[in-house]
């Protein structure tokens, strides 16, 4: 596109043509319109070999790319299968560290995280239009701190044999997809009783965040969200469809999956707790931050509680 004190737009090429066409020197027109021999010597050139849209801007991108890389350079992606990253791969292919990355960033392999480990097959990423669509559920098995604390608190020999007749807790959780507000819950099982009250209650906790409607549920292939009529009636009651994960496919339920690390990163071993009281306590204030304050890389750097549309106290 021309600057705004460019000497031809494309109406003043045009007046050039016209000009030259009547006979007159090229020299003698270029020095009218106050541009050098070379220039209208360009436009005439680009005039009689392509007429009326050499007249045109063209982009400053080149035609052509002479080094983009070499044909030995199409072994890289093929060899990130190894599930190797640029500096071991540039020492095995014998091409520079920088060579090897700016390859794989093409072919959207250059982090080790964008592989399913096992298979080495890029994993597929998706993410639903709108809140509610699909909400993820998954339950997390974690040991009871005995009062006085584990073994963060008293050491690793100490801890074993406080702990060994604590048990579990069950954390469920739900992840909205498009939003990734997320609800959690402690109980002492993962029974289809428990399992279908609390997706009652996760319900009613994203109906009052602001999404009024739940959709689809997706579970992994547990016996409750398999077999269980009580799982069933509450989705019936939501007027909500079931959808299971692939068998052994993590990948596919993987943002409550990826909540689930964050819970364990941030909540459960955040710091030492002297009680499993201390910390259940503590999970309420860290949902709290999770879904108004923390910062999350998927959604831009900003909280899920800003994808949620009029949400009540969005921002408190």
């Amino acid at each position: 596109m021309s600057h705004r004190n460019a000497r031809l737009t494309i109406h003043g090429r045009r007046l050039l043509v016209e000009r030259v066409r009547t006979g007159r020197p090229v020299a003698h027109v270029a020095a009218e319109m106050g541009i050098s021999r070379v220039t209208a010597h360009k436009w005439i050139r680009r005039w009689r070999s392509e007429g009326e849209p050499g007249l045109h801007d063209r982009p400053s991108r080149p035609r052509t790319t002479p080094h983009p890389g070499s044909s030995g350079d199409a072994s890289v992606p093929t060899a990130a299968g190894s599930k190797l990253g640029p500096a071991r791969l540039g020492l095995i292919l014998g091409l520079p560290v920088s060579t090897v990355h700016r390859i794989l960033a093409r072919h959207g392999l250059n982090r080790l995280a964008f592989l399913d480990r096992p298979t080495g097959q890029v994993i597929r990423r998706y993410e639903r239009d709108r809140p509610g669509e699909l909400i993820h559920v998954d339950v997390k098995k974690l040991g009871r701190i005995p009062d006085g604390g584990g073994h963060k608190v008293l050491g690793r020999q100490a801890g074993r044999t406080r702990r060994s007749s604590m048990g579990f807790d069950c954390i469920h959780s739900a992840v909205d997809d498009h939003t990734r507000l997320a609800y959690s819950e402690i109980h002492s099982d993962e029974k289809a009783a428990t399992c279908a009250a609390f997706l009652r209650r996760a319900a009613a906790f994203f109906t009052a965040a602001g999404i009024d409607h739940i959709e689809r549920v997706l579970t992994d292939n547990a016996w409750p969200y398999r077999k269980s009529f009580a799982w069933q009636q509450a989705l019936a009651d939501l007027g909500a469809t079931g959808k299971r994960t692939r068998i052994y496919r993590p990948q596919t339920n993987g943002k409550v999956e990826r909540f689930n690390r964050t819970l364990l990163d941030e909540w459960a071993y955040q710091r030492p707790y002297t009680s499993n009281t201390e910390r259940t306590a503590a999970l309420a204030d860290f949902l709290h931050t999770y879904n108004h304050h923390r910062c999350h890389t998927a959604l831009g750097g900003h909280p899920p509680i800003t994808r949620v549309n009029n949400a009540p106290g969005q921002y408190t």
